[in-house]
């Protein structure tokens, strides 16, 4: 077990061989020379592929970007216990002691130079780092972007210069969700959401991020073979340890901020456990390799529980353990995403003076109120996937017991600016009010 940091990284690295005719997912190919002679060449990249690409073995060693987050990590501690070697990459430390099998090494996926000395000797890179899915962090568009897609640029040229055979994408169900209601939707039948048409920096880049993985699948490696990749689409992570999303939610529980349902009360929607996703992704690896026919090269799966449930029936957990009435209020879908794109465009013009609270984004708004669920027949079918069935409930109680007394308090501070956002929130539904009032054609 070992930490290191590559902060200090030689400023010049070699660039990727890109000699090689570049095989595409969806068959197609762009010429180049082709050298050595073909006959030679396909014999080096059966060779290569034999050797590489061997079902993973207790000899493996991995690198999961985005190691130090709750699901990177939780993958890293499950590969581990198959007894692979493993490479946790973050730029944020882990929050606990490191399992036997594991090394960190705090780095930046932007940084092509450290990522491609820790790469090396890697047979399957697990990228699930990102930035940007939820509250505020989803309005920092440059910072968003430098990662989501200029991170995975590098992991792919990465994969190519190192000889990486296998390569698989954390991906999201938002790249297919524009907020049109979809009822198990699959991989062949919900398209990509135009990039123009996302209303937030996350998703857009996501999608941006899973086609260049995508496209990817099938260039030359440099030392001969062939690159694999897939990309598996969760949806809501929830389990044990998880902390950011939970905390977030049941603090506004607590404080009464979450006392109205919004739009549908039947809309629908999917989640998945961690130990759900954590099997979807070892899975994938073996799905990659020559024993499985390369059956995942080039594909992508959703994953979830494989329930469709209500979001607030799904967080009534969390209600009861805070000794809260779930909500019964009923609250127009456009009023609530109007008052999310108004404190969006606040908390960006007012952050240098005061942080303007945001109760839900406009991203978060449209998920929680339009039914978007997704089939996975297809991993269950290609990768094996099944999964188990497991409650909130758990990870409820858990979370209650080991969160700090003072995770609930409510200080002056924070507390002015909620009063502040709710206010906000109250002039807007005057505004809309006296408009529907004064235009006869709005009440028509």
């Amino acid at each position: 077990m070992r930490v290191e940091d590559l902060s200090t990284a030689p400023a010049a690295c070699r660039t990727v061989n890109s000699s090689c005719t570049t095989i595409s997912s969806r068959g197609s190919s762009t010429p180049a020379l082709l050298w050595p002679p073909a006959p030679q060449w396909y014999s080096a990249i059966g060779l290569a592929e034999e050797a590489a690409e061997a079902l993973p073995t207790s000899l493996e060693k991995v690198l999961v970007t985005g190691g130090a987050g709750y699901f990177g990590f939780r993958l890293g501690k499950a590969l581990a216990a198959q007894g692979m070697s493993v490479v946790l990459l973050d730029v944020n430390r882990p929050p606990k002691e490191l399992p036997e099998g594991v090394q960190f090494i705090q780095s930046d996926i932007r940084d092509y130079c450290s990522l491609s000395k820790v790469s090396e000797g890697v047979s399957c890179i697990f990228h699930t780092a990102s930035y940007g899915m939820s509250g505020p962090d989803q309005l920092k568009k440059q910072l968003i972007e430098s990662i989501n897609v200029g991170g995975t640029d590098n992991v792919i040229k990465v994969c190519k210069e190192r000889n990486i055979p296998r390569l698989i994408y954390t991906s999201s169900i938002n790249v297919v969700f524009d907020g049109t209601p979809i009822v198990d939707g699959d991989e062949s039948s919900v398209p990509y959401v135009p990039s123009d048409m996302h209303i937030d920096h996350y998703s857009r880049t996501k999608c941006v991020a899973e086609q260049m993985v995508l496209s990817a699948n099938g260039s030359c490696l440099k030392g001969g073979g062939l690159l694999r990749t897939c990309v598996l689409r969760p949806c809501g992570i929830y389990g044990p340890e998880e902390r950011k999303h939970l905390h977030r939610v049941m603090v506004n529980v607590e404080r009464r901020l979450i006392s109205f349902r919004i739009g549908d009360s039947q809309s629908k929607m999917n989640w998945v456990h961690v130990d759900n996703l954590v099997l979807a992704h070892t899975l994938a690896n073996e799905a990659l390799t020559s024993q499985r026919g390369y059956v995942a090269s080039g594909n992508v799966y959703f994953i979830n529980d494989g329930l469709s449930v209500n979001g607030f029936d799904f967080f009534e957990p969390l209600f009861t353990k805070a000794g809260v009435c779930k909500p019964f209020i009923k609250v127009p879908f456009s009023l609530v995403y109007a008052t999310a794109f108004l404190l969006e465009c606040l908390h960006i013009v007012l952050k240098p003076m005061v942080n303007v609270p945001l109760l839900y984004t406009r991203n978060e708004v449209r998920n929680i109120a339009v039914t978007h669920t997704y089939k996975i027949d297809k991993a269950r079918r290609e990768l094996g996937y099944c999964p188990k069935r497991y409650s909130l409930t758990e990870s409820v109680d858990e979370y209650l017991k080991s969160r700090p007394s003072s995770s609930s308090s409510l200080g002056l501070s924070h507390a002015l600016r909620l009063l502040m956002g709710l206010g906000l929130m109250l002039l807007l539904c005057f505004w809309i009010f006296s408009q529907f009032i004064q235009n006869p054609v709005w009440r028509s």
